[in-house]
């Protein structure tokens, strides 16, 4: 099933404000630690004094707010403006507010930050990530100073002394990137089956799959077998759907990957969608984080190098199943009790007695947000709206979202077995893991 939890693609007609810009004082470095869930990495922003927690995604122009999760913030110079981007509907209404003050790490400020608001309740991204999750940032952070990004720390720095940033990319691979229409692109070859094919593709964070084709744009294209359709994602304008397949090889520079897994997006879904000339798709989180990169938008270069999971296989999640987080709810969790105790000295002693109380924490509730039709868990029974209790005996509220679909993709042939509330009813419905798509000579 979709290994993509969430798309962003904006689209707007209108020019970039110069003065929308970050700086750092008095630093030569700025250090932001992240939090990396599902290839997708989130960063603490704070707007006009309020924290909150953006996705960083430099697949988007503008900088974006979706959801406040129940925080008051003050938005100043507010309009009306239209959205458009993936999906099937031709816009939605939102809101422009300029003149804000943003600021990311100790020592990088915006004081006169854009921001561009999605009004629609129902567009929000936490319940398929499992943290709440307000905005995406993407070129304006990116568009003047250098910035790295290491995924094995989890730590981006953004710098602003040219000379240090040189230094630290000296063993990576340089590769030319292209800045257009606020994003950058590369050049990577896609081979199919034996035949190597220079493509045009964005470099796309917002995206968690490997790689994605757009077979609409790209002359006599034939899908690899085996290929499944699937639910690839969700845009401004709705859900997005098309195939998923492995290609033989995907290079980067002088990277070659094996059998990756691509995602290609039905002509529906980008009917609407203004390309830059020439594009043929996106390289997404799943293969970046297979290497500390550095983006250089100024001098429109990408610089990389191999980490520890640049061998990693191509892990698809095999059960059909996608998953989100529904809140939280009130448990009650059995605890032994401890008694305290004086020895003769005065020292203070804890022990344990047979004695038990329950303790209420908040915990998470699960819900199915789609099976994929004829996978293991569609031929099990399980259904869409399904709250999810237990997997292979453990509690799903003492479990992550990442750690749940992190099973999913485990290994073919493990048995799942998944214990369900439906409506009245309770179930324990089984499964094997199946890899739908593994790469056919």
């Amino acid at each position: 099933m979709k290994t993509l939890y969430f798309i962003i693609i904006l689209f707007l007609s209108i020019f970039v404000n110069a003065q929308n810009s970050f700086e750092i004082k008095d630093a030569k470095k700025t250090v932001v630690p992240f939090k990396f869930i599902n290839n997708l990495i989130f960063i603490p922003v704070t707007v006009n004094g309020v924290e909150l927690n953006f996705l960083l995604d430099t697949g988007v122009a503008e900088t974006i707010l979706f959801s406040l999760e129940n925080k008051d913030i003050q938005l100043s110079n507010v309009e009306k403006i239209k959205f458009s981007g993936l999906g099937g509907d031709l816009s939605i209404d939102g809101l422009k507010s300029e003149n804000n003050v943003g600021t990311i790490g100790k020592d990088c400020i915006n004081k006169s930050m854009t921001i561009f608001i999605i009004v629609d309740q129902e567009f929000n991204i936490s319940s398929h990530v499992g943290i709440p999750v307000n905005g995406v940032i993407g070129y304006h952070l990116f568009k003047d100073h250098p910035i790295s990004i290491d995924y094995i720390t989890k730590k981006i720095t953004i710098y602003n002394d040219r000379n240090l940033f040189q230094k630290k990319r000296r063993k990576f691979e340089e590769l030319p990137i292209t800045i257009e229409k606020s994003k950058p692109y590369i050049y990577a070859d896609i081979e199919m089956t034996r035949e190597k094919k220079s493509s045009k593709l964005l470099i796309d964070l917002g995206n968690s799959d490997p790689i994605w084709l757009f077979p609409a744009l790209i002359k006599d294209f034939v899908y690899n077998r085996p290929n499944i359709e699937d639910f690839l994602g969700r845009g401004f304008n709705g859900d997005i759907y098309g195939k998923r397949s492995r290609i033989h090889n995907f290079y980067l520079g002088d990277f070659r990957f094996e059998k990756p897994l691509t995602a290609m997006p039905d002509e529906f879904s980008i009917q609407h969608v203004h390309l830059v000339e020439d594009r043929k798709g996106s390289v997404g989180g799943e293969i970046m984080r297979r290497f500390a990169v550095a983006f250089d938008y100024p001098n429109q270069k990408l610089y990389l190098r191999k980490n520890k999971n640049f061998n990693d296989p191509f892990h698809f999640n095999m059960s059909g199943l996608d998953f989100k987080q529904d809140g939280l709810q009130w448990q009650e969790d059995l605890v032994k009790i401890e008694t305290t105790k004086f020895n003769t000295s005065f020292t203070e002693v804890t022990a344990a007695s047979d004695k038990f109380q329950y303790k209420f924490a908040l915990k998470p509730i699960f819900l199915i947000s789609g099976v994929r039709k004829d996978s293991p868990a569609d031929k099990a029974g399980l259904k869409k709206e399904d709250q999810v209790l237990t997997i292979n005996g453990n509690k799903t509220s003492e479990m992550t979202l990442e750690k749940i679909n992190e099973l999913m993709k485990s290994y073919e042939g493990r048995t799942i077995n998944i214990g369900i509330q439906r409506k009245t009813e309770k179930l324990t419905l089984s499964f094997e893991l199946e890899d739908p798509i593994p790469y056919q000579e």
